[in-house]
């Protein structure tokens, strides 16, 4: 009998761990969180220090229990919960819950950045005492979240509607939103022209001259001073005195310059890149992540946890993952690519935990193609990202040759009053480049997007090929996409890791924010929502009250500060406000945005509704109308029946289950039970659907796919305890490749 209990959070994590641990241990898993604050209250009493109220909910009550016999049986408990703030709240919770939390030393803490054999053990020869720093400082977080939402969010449904809510880092990030929103709003733009020149060396020997000698300079210089065209009328102006010019090369300046390599992921990183390169929103990118941490079976390897722990706002590497790294860089590349020494990257997030590691595989050497057939597709692409992300972090330079070329422009005789200017650049040296290239938000520019010029020297002359005035607006500046607003967070010191995920799923659940494409456009009820803060609760929707708090919140995991000083001063402000809200805020009324539909029964233009169950179209004639319409979710697949409609998610009446359905019901009534594949059968062209974790299926042919798990023995059907009752483990087949 196992006489050593380990308790993790999840049964996947418990699973990996399990197989790594041996029979002298038992893993149990506690599902998150034991013990919270009470939904139906605020359940904080802020007249006795704002002692939290902690109870178990009804839905863990039996994990509780379970755990509770275990943790009385053991002889040693770990609780080897996330290597964070949270996770260290949720161990005290477990030794609180299952009466270990006494002192009598039973309770033993341990912590492993990389689910790995040698980091799990390393981990439990290691124990500790659970740290209050970082316990008190998760409490003060939650109990600050608990203050802010519980009074805020009674008197927006009291004033505005229901359903909505409030938030200490939601309502910072929604008033960014909002901001950028009302700057577009407000620009005016300027008219501005540019004038380039398309040139030409001249021809040796009566030859043509060829394409590689022609090359684009713009108008740089006027008369010495920086080039200034407003209007038509100023570039025409210049296209006239260009009539009959001479052209020659001034100045000729070359710089080879060295490019540097992005850091290793961190948390919001890893979400902007995914964004960027994926269109993986940030939930979604932490819901792969976590899964990758906490393991995937690898054929006869077993399961493995793929990368490091995902939640951290370190650049650290361990200096045995980077002589792993160097070493693989030396094989597939060659010793030009490792740097002379590791590199080391300072950290830009204010006070990150230098005792985590950066986002890393747990093993370099497994590359992603190679354990491609046990990933699931968005497995397999977050994991690529991360192990090129790294790779390139430990690589050389890239070495860059860049050139400028000033040419003037002007009358034979007389003083050349323009000047043009040609920039180009080649890569001398690849380096880490040769791995991975960082992605680029909507409107940047980068150096390695420029061309090679010709051969050029000073005082050379060129021929004029054509002039090509344009004319140009400025432009507002852009809205936020996830990728931007996490960046912009970060760089404010608002939220931390665990937070922006959860906070942009609130902003778009609440209906406070839309996406269109990857830009996160506020709607009217979150521009009223954001107005009504900003006037009656001025601190909360501050950015720089809100990362004063944050950086308070790490005093108090540093143990610099104490947790309920820090309540205090923020509570006493706070509540004057709230009393202020509740007796000024005037009710307000929100307008129904329009569907851009019309209701077939009364000819009224249909609006967005707000339910119980998330959003829905609905005639605004009610109650004399009830029409209402689902919102389709599109899939993106045409319909193989039809070739006209469009493939959209659906839901039978009092069905749990989605289906897919063609939009143009009932005139085509085309359905299949799974998400339906944008990629088209390889073999007969047919509609692909999903056929579970890691597989496709073709509903025209079916063909048989590679089996990525060759272990198709089936396990023993083992009869479950009970009345008469039968569970059959029987192993499927591995999963089908899905192809592109």
């Amino acid at each position: 009998m196992a006489n050593k209990l380990v308790i993790v959070e999840s049964p996947a994590k418990a699973k990996t761990i399990g197989k790594y641990l041996g029979r002298a241990y038992s893993v149990k898993a506690s599902m998150g969180h034991v013990r919270d604050l009470p939904k139906s209250k605020l359940g904080v009493d802020v007249n006795s220090d704002f002692e939290p109220q902690y109870l178990i909910p009804r839905d863990k009550s039996k994990t509780v229990k379970d755990l509770k016999q275990s943790v009385d049986s053991a002889r040693e408990v770990f609780l080897a919960t996330d290597p964070d703030r949270e996770g260290e709240a949720i161990a005290w919770h477990l030794a609180h819950a299952t009466g270990i939390g006494d002192g009598s030393g039973k309770a033993k803490r341990v912590v492993f950045h990389e689910i790995t054999p040698e980091a799990i053990k390393a981990a439990i020869s290691q124990p500790r005492d659970i740290d209050m720093r970082l316990v008190d400082a998760q409490q003060a977080r939650r109990v600050l979240d608990r203050l802010v939402g519980y009074n805020i969010s009674p008197l927006l449904w009291k004033k505005v509607k229901g359903g909505l809510s409030a938030g200490r880092v939601q309502s910072v990030a929604l008033r960014l939103i909002v901001d950028r929103e009302r700057e577009i709003e407000a620009f005016d733009p300027q008219e501005y022209w540019s004038l380039e020149a398309d040139f030409s060396k001249r021809p040796q020997n009566g030859k043509k001259p060829s394409r590689k000698d022609q090359f684009r300079a713009e108008l740089f210089r006027v008369h010495g001073r920086k080039a200034d065209l407003r209007n038509e009328e100023d570039a025409n102006r210049i296209v006239r005195d260009l009539e009959g010019a001479a052209y020659q090369v001034v100045e000729v300046k070359r710089k080879e310059t060295q490019r540097r390599p992005s850091a290793p992921f961190i948390t919001s990183t890893l979400q902007q890149e995914a964004s960027r390169k994926l269109n993986f929103n940030a939930k979604r990118t932490m819901g792969v992540a976590q899964s990758l941490y906490e393991g995937v079976k690898l054929g006869k390897d077993g399961e493995v946890g793929l990368i490091t722990y995902m939640r951290t706002d370190s650049t650290n590497v361990a200096a045995v993952a980077q002589m792993e790294a160097r070493g693989t860089i030396s094989e597939r590349f060659g010793p030009r690519y490792v740097p002379e020494r590791p590199p080391v990257y300072s950290r830009k997030a204010k006070n990150a935990q230098e005792a985590h590691e950066a986002i890393r595989p747990t093993s370099v050497r497994r590359d992603p193609e190679s354990i491609r057939q046990y990933l699931s597709p968005e497995q397999y692409k977050l994991y690529r990202l991360v192990w090129q992300r790294f790779l390139a972090s430990q690589m050389a330079n890239a070495v860059l040759d860049g050139t400028s070329v000033d040419i003037s422009a002007g009358c034979p005789g007389s003083p050349a009053p323009y000047t043009f200017r040609a920039t180009g650049s080649v890569v001398k040296f690849d380096g880490y480049l040769a791995v991975y290239q960082e992605g680029r938000d909507d409107g940047q520019t980068d150096e390695l997007d420029g061309k090679a010029l010709p051969e050029l020297v000073q005082d050379e002359p060129l021929d004029l090929l054509q002039l090509l005035p344009e004319q140009h607006f400025t432009q507002p500046p852009p809205r936020y996409s996830e990728a931007t607003l996490v960046k912009a967070l970060e760089e404010q010191g608002i939220g931390r890791p665990s937070t922006y995920a959860p906070t942009l799923s609130t902003l778009q659940e609440r209906y406070y924010v839309q996406r269109e494409g990857k830009q996160l456009r506020p709607t009217e009820l979150g521009t009223l929502v954001n107005d009504l803060l900003v006037i009656h609760f001025p601190n909360i929707v501050d950015t720089s009250f809100t990362s004063h708090m944050e950086e308070e919140l790490d005093e108090i995991a540093s143990g610099s500060r104490t947790w309920v000083p820090v309540l205090r001063e923020f509570y006493s402000p706070f509540a004057l406000s709230l009393k202020a809200a509740e007796a000024e805020m005037e009710k307000v009324k929100v307008r129904d945005e329009p569907a851009g539909e019309v209701c077939p029964n009364c000819g009224r233009e249909m609006v967005f509704k707000l339910g119980r169950f998330g959003k829905f179209i609905a005639c605004p004639g009610f109650p004399e109308c009830r029409t209402t319409k689902a919102i389709l979710v599109r899939t993106g697949v045409t319909c193989p029946n039809c070739k006209q409609g469009e493939l959209v998610e659906r839901k039978a009446r009092g069905g749990k289950r989605p289906f897919y359905g063609c939009e143009r019901y009932p005139e085509c009534d085309f359905t299949v039970s799974s998400r339906p594949v944008p990629e088209p059968c390889p073999k007969c062209g047919g509609l692909q659907i999903s056929a579970g974790k890691n597989a496709v299926r073709c509903i025209v042919c079916n063909p048989p796919q590679t089996v990525e798990k060759p272990d198709t023995k089936p396990r023993r059907t083992v009869a479950a305890k009970g009345a008469g009752s039968r569970r059959t483990n029987s192993r499927k087949t591995g999963p089908l490749k899905r192809t592109a």
